[in-house]
């Protein structure tokens, strides 16, 4: 297994799908492409819970709210896959990966909360809540990661599986 340092600055930008010009234009090293993908990534699924009717189930809402990003990687699924791929690969980019994703628990907790009216430091279930969502979107990147499948209903499935029967 590759460390990040063994990692070329090609495979980063080629990951990125932008040219060396550009990738060092926008991003002052190569873990920080990675980084703002990750970012990004996160504020979009809050961004997605937010704007969910507020009368909604909160499974519902954090289905749809994981789902839009899902489907966001699927439309640029050459690109996503090649940044999972290197994230997923190097520790050092695993570990920003889950430092991130605790940070998108944190968030999506207390959107939960304050949909709910729940005090986010005395309540477990926003925290469960978004824990299961993120385990479903963990599952939907691995399988795609791994057997590289676009299956629609596979992967709904999975996001499915955190809403209760």
């Amino acid at each position: 297994m590759k460390g990040f340092d063994a990692v070329t600055v090609d495979e980063i930008v080629a990951a990125a799908g932008v040219s060396r010009r550009t990738f060092f234009r926008y991003f002052a090293s190569k873990e920080d492409v990675v980084v703002q993908f990750l970012a990004d990534m996160g504020s979009g699924i809050r961004a997605e819970l937010a704007a969910r009717p507020i009368e909604e189930q909160p499974s519902v809402a954090l289905r749809h709210a994981v789902w839009v990003s899902v489907a966001s990687c699927t439309d640029h699924a050459d690109k996503a896959l090649r940044v999972v791929q290197l994230i997923l690969r190097i520790p050092a980019l695993r570990a920003r990966f889950v430092e991130r994703q605790a940070q998108w628990r944190d968030d999506l907790a207390a959107e939960l909360a304050r949909r709910l009216e729940l005090d986010p430091d005395t309540d477990l279930y926003p925290q469960l809540a978004a824990g299961i969502a993120l385990t479903a979107f963990d599952a939907v990147l691995l399988d795609a990661v791994g057997s590289r499948s676009q299956a629609p209903n596979r992967k709904a499935g999975v996001v499915h599986a955190t809403s209760p029967r």
